[in-house]
């Protein structure tokens, strides 16, 4: 074991991703397109501009007169622009599929996608790109003077090319997107590493680390959330810690990851001071990453919640394709398994000096336990799933450590109430 996953377990600040400046402006859907056309259209600044002042033709590139250079050029644009609405229309059908098939909270992970969002970008700014270049060509039209910006119309055949590249590699991200053993892999792997940053390797730690609790003639002061509501998508451990630290007080937070969050609501207590200053209490409100959407960046059970959804959806009277509902079974005892061998995080994170300055709520191998199987057990009278079930808690309970093992053997007795006699 590493001496970073002794640490952790003993109440070190969490080494966890949390997301950068960098990272959130390029989240949006929109963000590599809008770049790409950007890059288009200093393109079709530079390139003409370079074509003006070479006094010579260049050899291997366009070679026409005016009206070819046009005519390729309104061809490309007009082309462009109606491949750009078959590709956004496969978007939206991919996407519509996704939620029906599997559920809606998968669609943020599709639209994420950077091989959809530059084949979108790629196309607009072939079309981009061509309309600009046409209005730098001359000539033939009395007595302008004629110019063709020989470069630059290479360079539209050139992104045509690119795009025609980008368009085979965007049908075949598109066709493996939407098959179930993908999608089920993609969330089960994002869950596991999740799994193996929070809670370490596999193995003891002698000690639980320090704990904490107040004193009852100490001062506190709740924590509200001020001006936005959603869900809890990540907290800034760091920040967090180094604020407590500076302030000398306790921040008990008293809210999951993926809890939602209201605008003035309590989402803790702040032990040591009777009072927060608004530049405070501003710090400790932006060490919590509120969003509209849950997201799979520090919430182990946003990922497990995902892959009960396909499972219940699968197995739903509307559907009834239990051969799913086992694939997806098998991820989530890929991560059970993952966590039955693991030791409960400590709540209590420390700062330099070994002080407690935060308590959280971190996940436990009983709560993901329950929200992996309590909803599938209602569909315990399908013919496979019980089967399934049992084999897997079965396995999950000879490798658990003890302290977990309790829990799994309770679940078996509640899938053989659930399953009736045999």
């Amino acid at each position: 074991m590493t001496d970073a996953t002794v640490d952790r377990l003993r109440g070190s600040v969490p080494r966890v991703d949390h997301p950068s400046l960098w990272q959130r402006i390029w989240r949006p859907f929109w963000v590599l397109p809008f770049v790409i056309v950007l890059g288009a259209i200093a393109l079709s600044w530079i390139l003409p501009w370079i074509d003006r002042n070479i006094s010579h033709e260049i050899p291997y590139v366009f070679q026409g007169g005016p009206d070819g250079a046009r005519s390729l050029l309104s061809t490309i644009a007009s082309a462009m622009i109606s491949v750009t609405g078959l590709v956004f229309s496969i978007t939206m059908v991919v996407l519509q599929l996704a939620q029906s098939q599997f559920t809606p909270r998968l669609l943020d992970s599709f639209l994420a996608d950077r091989t959809t969002q530059a084949t979108l970008g790629v196309f607009t700014a072939s079309f981009v790109y061509a309309l600009a270049v046409l209005r730098t060509v001359r000539g033939e039209n009395g007595d302008i003077e004629e110019f063709v910006p020989q470069l630059s119309v290479t360079a539209a055949f050139l992104l045509v090319l690119g795009a025609v590249a980008m368009f085979i590699a965007f049908i075949h991200n598109i066709t493996t997107t939407v098959q179930v053993t993908t999608v089920v892999n993609r969330v089960g792997r994002r869950t596991a590493h999740l799994i193996d940053e929070q809670f370490g390797p596999p193995g003891d730690v002698e000690g639980f680390g320090p704990t904490w609790s107040p004193r009852p003639d100490e001062e506190s002061t709740p924590l509200i959330s001020r001006g936005r509501h959603g869900s809890l998508d990540h907290v800034d451990y760091p920040r967090l810690v180094s604020l407590a630290r500076q302030h000398d007080v306790v921040v008990h937070l008293d809210v999951h990851l993926g809890f939602f969050i209201a605008s003035g609501q309590r989402v803790g207590t702040v032990w040591g001071t009777g009072e927060l200053d608004e530049d405070l209490r501003r710090g400790f409100d932006r060490t919590l990453g509120i969003d509209r959407t849950r997201t799979t960046l520090q919430d182990i059970s946003f990922g497990v919640r995902q892959l009960v959804d396909i499972a219940e959806r699968a197995l739903s009277p509307s559907t009834n394709d239990p051969t799913t509902a086992i694939q997806v079974l098998d991820e989530i005892h890929m991560l059970l398994r993952e966590l039955a061998v693991r030791r409960t995080i400590s709540p209590y994170i420390v700062d330099e000096e070994d002080s407690v300055r935060v308590v959280t709520q971190p996940p436990t191998f009983v709560g993901i336990l329950d929200l992996a199987l309590d909803e599938v057990l209602d569909y315990a009278d399908n013919t496979q799933v019980p089967r399934k079930l049992e084999e897997m808690l079965q396995d999950v309970r000879d490798v658990a450590r003890p302290e977990h093992r309790g829990a799994v053997v309770a679940k078996l007795e509640q899938l053989h109430a659930a399953a009736g006699p045999a």
